[in-house]
């Protein structure tokens, strides 16, 4: 076929390696169609050893368990059919109590966390009591273990009989999931607005924001955005603890799989309940991840963090 010197100056070599011809029509080179070929062939056998690793490490497993001395007992106490179909349903009734607590206390939790983060970045002397205050609350619940602050709030406040407080159990563990997870998310936040550079601060207020602008339009939002991720593994967090609640009587699917064993002297409702978090918390996680990954992927291409 005879190419005039106009047709040839429109084709050519693009960037990937293949011709643009007349009609801008893409032509992948032979160099490129060997790359994308080499790709697949590497993709599917990263893809067969790993799944033959997996499946070898799972039969291995599988015979260390089964061939202990001790299986067919601990099989009968852990894995019994009867008892978990009889756990099931219950445990997913407490679960509800477990969603009930993730949602409200985790809203609770950014809320009390924010504010403590922002009283701990005030500047000046005149906030100094703040700061010292906010400070010392991160420090106490931060070191003070959660089982222990829930017996002290469950156990302790009722003991002191105090007029119009409240003694519900499920109200009481909230708190003290709240208390102790708002320090942590304090320093989540906190970590955040250090992280925002001082240009930042210093460019809003020479457009003529205040302080306080300032920190809610253009400190805020880039503190919060960089963040998502450790607060997003906070609430996996908060909402694995909040079956800790138990311990005061609350009916939460921890509970409901205790009962079920104090009855029976079997563990199998233990193990229901342990699968029934897992399956809430897996979608959570990887949810955590995506969001990881896409900010880091917008990171490294420079785009807003």
């Amino acid at each position: 076929m005879t190419v005039t010197k106009e047709e040839s100056g429109r084709e050519g070599a693009d960037d990937d390696g293949g011709m643009t011809g007349a009609g801008d029509e893409y032509v992948p080179s032979l160099r490129r169609i060997e790359r994308e070929r080499h790709k697949r062939v590497r993709a599917r056998r990263a893809t067969s050893v790993a799944a033959l690793s997996t499946l070898v490490t799972g039969v291995v497993l599988y015979l260390i368990v089964v061939s202990a001395p001790g299986w067919q007992r601990t099989k009968e106490t852990f894995f019994d059919g009867q008892y978990a179909r009889e756990a099931f349903p219950k445990v997913l009734e407490g679960l509800w109590l477990n969603v009930r607590l993730l949602l409200i206390c985790g809203a609770a939790v950014l809320v009390l966390g924010m504010l403590i983060a922002i009283a701990r970045t005030l500047r000046g002397p005149v906030f100094f009591p703040l700061r010292a205050l906010a400070a010392a609350y991160t420090d106490f619940f931060r070191g003070l273990p959660l089982i222990i602050n829930l017996m002290i709030v469950v156990l302790g406040v009722p003991a002191l009989r105090l007029q119009g407080v409240t003694v519900d159990p499920v109200l009481l563990g909230g708190t003290a999931l709240t208390l102790t997870y708002s320090a942590y998310v304090a320093e989540v936040f906190r970590a955040g607005i250090e992280s925002v550079h001082p240009s930042q601060r210093a460019a809003a207020r020479s457009l003529g924001l205040t302080n306080r602008q300032a920190l809610r339009y253009v400190v805020l939002p880039q503190a919060v955005r960089r963040q998502v991720p450790p607060l997003l593994n906070d609430l996996v967090s908060l909402q694995k603890d909040t079956g800790l609640v138990s311990i005061g009587g609350a009916i939460d699917a921890v509970r409901a799989a205790d009962i079920i064993v104090g009855r029976s002297l079997n563990y199998t409702p233990y193990i229901v309940a342990g699968l029934v978090f897992v399956a809430l918390t897996i979608p959570m996680t990887r949810f955590t991840d995506w969001v990881t990954a896409r900010m880091d992927r917008r990171r490294a291409q420079g785009g807003t963090i």
